[in-house]
């Protein structure tokens, strides 16, 4: 049986959050206990620098994200686990794909118009090539699922247009690939609008964070008065009975809607236990995640060797793409 090779990545960003975690990494390990996979996982420092960056923490950012993986039980000996700008044909390859979409394409996309939104001073022509990247990470590996979450499924829409116009044009052999969808994908933010992001301060709780600190941060989740006719659907009330569930099963879930129907929720009580049931999962990936930040050798070592297995098959991919472009 032929494996499927699965690429997937986060952003260099500073450590994962819940949200990484339910809607990326748990995918990640499905996929990489699978003897059918075969399986890439990087940290995409590159990416990281379409959007405004701190030269003096993207070394500690990028190795906090592989400190996650592992933490989390990504297995080097089952994954290629390294980090992005140490592959250069990512690079190379982003910029021959590049000649095959247009300005027009790259500048109606939504995830475009949020960041130049975001960041109206520094919309850069990194910013604008971010899914010309992105579709070459996954085509340079001619992987066929990428583990990301449904807000990333108009950039692997843009790699499954190149894909095809390259096969259609020069005879190159691109799988297009489809996203691979995890069952906590969507992880609701703290704020109640929207989902988890790093971008938005106090929305997330980290894979670090104490139980202490997760009380705090659930704390400031907004509410209401804790009863009412109907269970909200959306707002603050609404991301914390999602989160519920998510942790604490969907029994539990149904126990503070009928309390909400009835005679009230207390709150104080549901983040409690809500915090509690995070830190419980958090725990086992916390006191893993110390053993690999006292072993700094080991963790170089896998990187390097990341990148050495990463290289090999990207190294032929691009000898095959100019073969049938025509280069010398």
């Amino acid at each position: 049986m032929t494996r499927k090779r699965v690429f997937s990545g986060t952003r260099a960003t500073g450590g994962l959050h819940l949200g990484n975690y339910l809607g990326a990494v748990k995918g990640y390990l499905e996929l990489s206990n699978d003897p059918g996979y075969e399986t890439i996982y990087m940290v995409m420092d590159l990416h990281a620098i379409t959007t405004p960056f701190d030269k003096d923490k993207l070394a500690e950012n990028t190795r906090n994200v592989v400190l996650d993986y592992l933490a989390c039980g990504l297995d080097p000996e089952k994954s290629i686990i390294t980090v992005q700008s140490l592959v250069p044909e990512h690079t190379y390859l982003a910029h021959i794909l590049s000649a095959e979409i247009s300005v027009a394409r790259m500048q109606h996309l939504p995830t475009f118009k949020e960041k130049v939104a975001q960041h109206p001073d520094n919309v850069t022509m990194a910013l604008l090539n971010y899914p010309v990247l992105m579709a070459a990470d996954i085509l340079l590996y001619k992987a066929s699922l990428v583990p990301v979450g449904v807000d990333q499924e108009p950039h692997l829409e843009v790699a499954r247009e190149i894909a095809r116009k390259m096969n259609q044009k020069y005879g190159t052999d691109f799988p297009e690939p489809k996203r691979f969808a995890t069952k906590g994908e969507y992880v609701p933010s703290l704020t109640g609008e929207g989902k988890m992001s790093k971008t938005v301060e106090g929305s997330f709780i980290n894979l670090t964070d104490s139980l202490e600190m997760i009380k705090k941060k659930l704390s400031g989740a907004p509410t209401d008065s804790g009863k009412g006719d109907k269970v909200p659907e959306k707002g603050g009330v609404a991301n914390l009975l999602q989160l519920v569930e998510l942790f604490e099963g969907s029994d539990k879930r149904k126990t503070f809607e009928s309390e909400y129907l009835g005679a009230g929720v207390r709150y104080d009580e549901l983040k409690s236990d809500l915090a509690e049931a995070i830190y419980n999962e958090l725990k086992p990936i916390q006191e893993q995640r110390e053993k690999y930040k006292n072993n700094p050798v080991l963790v170089d070592k896998i990187i390097k060797e990341g990148a050495e297995k990463a290289s090999q098959i990207a190294k032929q991919t691009i000898k095959e793409v100019k073969e049938e472009m025509g280069f010398i």
